[in-house]
């Protein structure tokens, strides 16, 4: 075998003791880190967001890299079938234009949310969970759990950012394309509470990377640490996460190492002071 191989004897064993290279060892072990973050996104992360759920857990690794690996092991975003903007069944469907291109600041509050939905893995099934960030402190406004990704999922949690913010002038609000942000009455919604629409570019999480950072964010310091037996135990863990320690401890670059709410009281105190 060896001499029809042209290779050492001494090289043949040594490969028979460890046959896998270095790369070869690498490409797995980063195979099934994709893989359990493809299985805790619901399986519908493509590899863009695969590629920053790893870097987060501290991977070195390129999109490059995670689009080859996803491919040879079969791993692909299930999103299901899309419809095309229009009417179907009598009920219109929009798609609005993407106002913010990447521009994630304001100058002052309820100017500018955004919205996502995320998914969480409990041993009752998923809880799919719905936030609204202000774009001048990161501050999550409002939010919704359920156990289904419907268009009340999304409006429940627009409606507890409109009740709890109560905004004088018109906020423009960024989502994706997904469906329940372009139905009828999410549409409808928007328009009776003075709300104007954004829509990121179909396929483009960097749309919208406030959201997006907001869910690792929550998933690196909170549910990669839990196991939830329940969907009502995830529930509450997610409240006492958003409520209790992201939006008055967590400290944010963007804020200059203040909490969401201490950032939003220094800023009404310099505007009170006139500065």
């Amino acid at each position: 075998m060896c001499r029809m191989l042209r290779v050492h004897f001494s090289g043949f064993y040594a490969w028979l003791k460890e046959p896998l290279s270095h790369r070869a060892r690498e490409d797995e072990r980063q195979t099934e880190l994709i893989r359990q973050a493809w299985a805790d996104s619901g399986k519908v992360y493509g590899y863009r967001k695969l590629t920053d759920d790893l870097r987060d857990q501290g991977e070195h690794i390129s999109e490059n890299r995670v689009a080859r690996l996803t491919s040879l092991a079969g791993i692909a975003a299930q999103i299901g079938y899309k419809r095309r903007p229009g009417r179907y069944d009598g009920k219109p469907a929009s798609v609005a234009e993407n106002k913010l291109e990447q521009q994630f600041s304001a100058s002052q509050p309820d100017q500018v949310w955004v919205t996502d939905i995320t998914y969480i893995k409990t041993h009752e099934g998923w809880l799919y969970l719905c936030v609204v960030i202000d774009l001048f402190s990161r501050r999550v406004v409002g939010w919704s759990a359920q156990s289904r990704m419907t268009t009340d999922l999304a409006l429940q949690a627009l409606l507890m950012a409109v009740w709890r913010r109560k905004p004088d002038g018109k906020v423009t609000v960024h989502s994706d394309q997904d469906s329940q942000f372009t139905s009828r009455d999410w549409q409808v919604f928007l328009q009776q509470h003075n709300l104007e629409t954004s829509m990121s570019r179909r396929g483009n999480c960097h749309d919208n990377a406030v959201a997006e950072s907001f869910f690792r964010l929550l998933k690196r310091e909170r549910i990669r640490r839990r196991t939830y037996p329940t969907r009502d135990v995830a529930r509450q863990d997610v409240f006492e996460y958003i409520e209790l320690f992201y939006t008055s401890k967590h400290k944010h670059t963007n804020n200059g190492m203040l909490s969401t709410v201490d950032f939003e009281t220094k800023q009404q105190k310099l505007k009170k002071a006139g500065v």
